[in-house]
């Protein structure tokens, strides 16, 4: 009776076996070295992040700890630049750098104008702006507001024109 697979399945094991005579020895499994770099994780980007922007003489880099506050990253870095030259300039090489460490998908917002330049990392976001710009929207003030437990406010104070 024939068996379709059967002359397949036997050639594959005859060939996987190495020596000779009663000695039949299997082939041991290598693993072989993989091309794909690892994902490098938040703290390296960030400490890549602060180096690259202190090299570039960022202004005022702050680093914000989101651990905890949210899933959207472990890490947000804000700093400024003192021109939209110099904002351009520190994306570009900031860019170079997080994709030489092997980080593929760095989605970057705002370069035409280098007025406020998003460069999302994953696990580290950075914020690039120039000082006006920086002012005006003063993120590290949205994400140091200490957290409020519902139902209670911070310094309750009755509102102009109401009845206490």
């Amino acid at each position: 009776m024939f068996m379709p697979g059967i002359g397949q399945q036997w050639a594959y094991a005859r060939a996987k076996r190495i020596g000779h005579g009663c000695r039949h020895q299997l082939e041991r499994n290598i693993a072989i070295p993989s091309k794909r770099k690892l994902r490098p994780s938040g703290d390296v980007l960030r400490a890549l992040v602060e180096t690259s922007l202190d090299d570039d003489k960022a202004l005022d880099i702050v680093v914000i700890d989101l651990t905890g506050k949210t899933q959207m990253a472990d890490y947000m870095v804000i700093a400024s630049g003192q021109s939209s030259r110099q904002v351009g300039a520190m994306a570009d090489h900031l860019c170079r750098k997080i994709k030489d460490l092997g980080v593929k998908e760095v989605a970057v917002e705002g370069v035409g104008q280098s007025d406020w330049v998003l460069i999302d990392a994953g696990d580290v976001v950075v914020h690039l702006f120039r000082p006006e710009v920086r002012d005006f929207y003063s993120l590290e003030k949205l994400w140091s507001v200490p957290d409020v437990v519902a139902g209670t406010s911070i310094g309750k104070q009755p509102m102009a024109g109401t009845v206490a």
